[in-house]
């Protein structure tokens, strides 16, 4: 006879089978959720791409230009699934549970060590000047005010990995496993796809080193909270390092 403890008891290994999806989105919501990111860069590097470097006014575009295009493609990707499906916290798996802190903390904490020796090996084959990301070079010759500096750290750290995880490992995870595919194939589309959506060749196969922990965070507990905490861990070190940078105490 079955007992109660054992019909309740949770777990942490994921489903045979990916769940049965009843959104009417798929990839092509991840394409536009991506045009909305690019198109917004775009319109920004245009309009603001002229201002001198140590203004004032140079602080807002950096501000600007790093969390505009994210916060509007997380905006849209929202969107898609409230227009479109059940809503975020269903379609794209939304939750934060101690299960997932838990999962979080322990992939982020593994990706942390992996991508540390990976950026270390990376750095020395590349050369240093290549091994910027792109709001590491933002910031390189532009010195911040103290509160704007802390708003990029913050924004670098806790923000931007909430609005990747709901856009890769969210919707785009979602559409994917709309095609019937595999779990493991799905972690491994997305993985790549999250690298090379970055748009930094130089950087993409460090981006799939990055991505593979917090990727495997959302596969192992199925959940989005999981793969949100271990970015956010992943990204304390180069965020610490934009602060770290902007405000002058360490060289660029």
């Amino acid at each position: 006879m079955t007992t109660e403890r054992e019909v309740t008891e949770p777990t942490d290994s994921p489903p045979a089978d990916p769940p049965v999806r009843t959104h009417r989105w798929g990839f092509g919501a991840f394409l536009l959720v991506f045009a909305v990111f690019v198109l917004s860069a775009v319109v920004i590097g245009a309009l603001f791409g002229t201002v001198a470097p140590g203004s004032l006014d140079s602080v807002t575009v950096v501000l600007v230009g790093t969390m505009v295009p994210t916060v509007l493609a997380t905006g849209t990707a929202l969107l898609v699934t409230k227009l479109r499906g059940n809503g975020p916290k269903i379609d794209l798996r939304w939750s934060l549970t101690r299960e997932d802190l838990r999962a979080g903390v322990k992939f982020g904490a593994i990706g942390l060590v992996c991508t540390t020796i990976a950026a270390v090996l990376w750095t020395n084959f590349v050369g240093e000047e290549n091994a910027s990301s792109a709001v590491g070079r933002l910031v390189e010759n532009e010195r911040m005010p103290l509160a704007a500096a802390i708003l990029l750290f913050l924004f670098v750290w806790l923000l931007a990995p909430i609005g990747e995880e709901i856009i890769y490992r969210g919707l785009l995870w979602g559409a994917l496993e709309r095609l019937a595919l595999g779990r493991w194939l799905v972690f491994v589309l997305t993985t790549v796809i999250f690298a090379i959506s970055h748009l930094e060749p130089l950087r993409t196969s460090l981006l799939l080193v990055i991505g593979i922990p917090i990727g495997l965070a959302r596969l192992f507990t199925g959940r989005l909270g999981a793969s949100i905490v271990a970015h956010q861990i992943n990204n304390f070190l180069p965020a610490l390092a934009v602060l770290l940078v902007a405000t002058g105490v360490m060289p660029a």
